[in-house]
Order: C-alpha cells, then sequence, then structure tokens
C-alpha cells in the first residue's frame, strides 16, 4: 500500500496538484505550457465535458470528431512534468481507494504543444519542429533509475563534445515514442535533438546582469550532432516528458512551434499564429 505522505489525495479523492479523478481523463492527452492555451485547443472540440483548475495546472477534457481528447496546462519546467506524470500515471495505474498499484497498466499517449526557440540558422521562426529525442541538462530525471531507458552513446557523445562541468550533473538522452512519431510527422517540420533546461536565463544561456557558467554551451548546442541527429531547439520541458513517459509505459510526443532562432536573433512578428498552426495541425493528425 502506498503511504498517504507518498500519494497525496484531496478530500474529493482527486489527486492533490492536478485535482483530478480517473474518470476526469481521457487516454489521449495534450500538454500546453500556458493554461491559457488549453481553451485555445477545446475551441475546437465537437463537446467539453469536464474542466476544472488548480493552480496553473488547467485541464479540459472533450470531444472531437469522435476522440475523447484531455488538454492540460503543466507549467514551466522540468519540476511541474514531474507532478504532472506521476499523477496522471496515478490516475489509469494505481487504485487510489486501496492504494495499490494495479496489475494490468494504461498507456497513455501524451504530445507536447509548446514554442521553443531554435538553435539552428536553417529552421526559421514560424516553423514547427518534432523531438525525435530530447536531452535534459536539468537533472531532475537523475532522481529516478533512469539506466534501462537512456540514450547512453549520446549522453556520453553530449558529455564530450560539450565538455560538460559534472558539477552540473550529467545530462540524460531519451528517444520519444515511435508509435507517436509515425502518427504525427510529416514533411511540414523539423525533426531532431530537443535540449531541455531547468531554467530560462542562465540555463538558456541569457545573460543579464549575472554571469554564466558556459557562455560557449548555446554554441556547443548548436555544434553537436549524434547519428545525423543535431540539436534544434532549446526549451524547458520536453527531456522531462520522454523520460517520465520511458519509466512509466506511456507513449510521449513533443511538439514545437519555433517563435525565436537563437543563432539568428529574430523572433516571430506573430507568435500566437504559428502556435494556432500547429494546435491545427496537431488535432487533425490525431483524429485520423
Amino acid at each position: 500500500m502506498i503511504k498517504s505522505s507518498e500519494l497525496i489525495l484531496n478530500p474529493d479523492g482527486s489527486v492533490y496538484h492536478l485535482n483530478l479523478l480517473p474518470e476526469n481523463i481521457a487516454h489521449d492527452i495534450i500538454f500546453v505550457g500556458d493554461q491559457n492555451r488549453v481553451e485555445k485547443i477545446t475551441q475546437s472540440f465537437d463537446s467539453i465535458e469536464f474542466s476544472t483548475q488548480k493552480r496553473e495546472f488547467k485541464t479540459q477534457t472533450g470531444m472531437l470528431k469522435g476522440k475523447r481528447i484531455t488538454v492540460m496546462s503543466t507549467g514551466i519546467g522540468p519540476d511541474n512534468i514531474d507532478i504532472v506524470m506521476n499523477e496522471l500515471d496515478a490516475l489509469v495505474n494505481i487504485d487510489l481507494e486501496t492504494r495499490k498499484p494495479k496489475e494490468t497498466l494504461t498507456k497513455l499517449n501524451i504530445i507536447r504543444i509548446g514554442t521553443s526557440g531554435s538553435l539552428q540558422a536553417d529552421i526559421p521562426v514560424d516553423s514547427f519542429v518534432l523531438s525525435k529525442y530530447a536531452i535534459g541538462l536539468d537533472n531532475m530525471l537523475r532522481s529516478y533509475l533512469i539506466d534501462d531507458v537512456t540514450e547512453k552513446a549520446m549522453e556520453n557523445a553530449f558529455v564530450k563534445h560539450t565538455n560538460w562541468d559534472d558539477k552540473k550533473g550529467k545530462p540524460y538522452a531519451i528517444a520519444c515514442s515511435e508509435t507517436l512519431e509515425n502518427k504525427i510527422f510529416s514533411d511540414k517540420m523539423h525533426k531532431g535533438i530537443t535540449a531541455t533546461s531547468g531554467g530560462f536565463y542562465g540555463p538558456q544561456g541569457r545573460v543579464l546582469r549575472l554571469n554564466i557558467q558556459d557562455k560557449d554551451l548555446n554554441d556547443k548546442l548548436e555544434a553537436f550532432s549524434f547519428e545525423d541527429n543535431r540539436v534544434t531547439n532549446l526549451e524547458m520541458e520536453t527531456a522531462a516528458i520522454y523520460g517520465l513517459g520511458k519509466l512509466l509505459g506511456h507513449n510521449c510526443l513533443s511538439l514545437n512551434a519555433i517563435i525565436a532562432n537563437r543563432a539568428s536573433g529574430t523572433f516571430s512578428s506573430d507568435p500566437y499564429k504559428a502556435v494556432d498552426e500547429l494546435i491545427a495541425y496537431t488535432l487533425e493528425k490525431l483524429v485520423q
């Protein structure tokens, strides 16, 4: 039995942070960072059966062309992903009354629709990127036993290429779900490695008033390649989603609308349009 201090439930039996019961979610789930983006997606639904919000975690579940889909905001960063992935898994794979894992496990399909900055000059603003792999620079996933799910050769090549400072913790590399990749990918998208950082400023090479540990990190990321996969973009969630998804047995895929190009120093003139187009593209693929 899982202790109440480890799996915390609200008085109504819902999981603590997400405020959800098992019947509130579909098996196909879309993640967004911004809570205001949830309704930008569900406004296209034929019907909405459930809606709730607690803190930055907003959830709506409904139907689109006969498919039941949940849309959820995760907020920013790997720490929030740790909460969301574990509580979603608890909803489908732990009996919340007995507090025991179920004998038959359920596999969720989770697709992140996010925004990101490109590190490559030839991946322009307003384009789409599918994360074939993700390299986590945040160290969150190292709290778990991850050796069975990581791409060790890629990790070692990355550490050598960047001359990574081991005081920051070893980066981890995770592959996406091939099932979702095959369903979603088309020639409208770029594909490569997404780097996931634990912060927005220093961890992504931005300098305001503070000096940073490795001022050349973004250049090293741009130049890294492994088996014809290069680092396409830099953001704050994908590696954590992929890692916990692999550990828990769920299919995960991350898609990004590129709204900034770090190599050229440009920013989209209409980032909301780019996001709307990625949403429409993803929903079309999801209901096929």
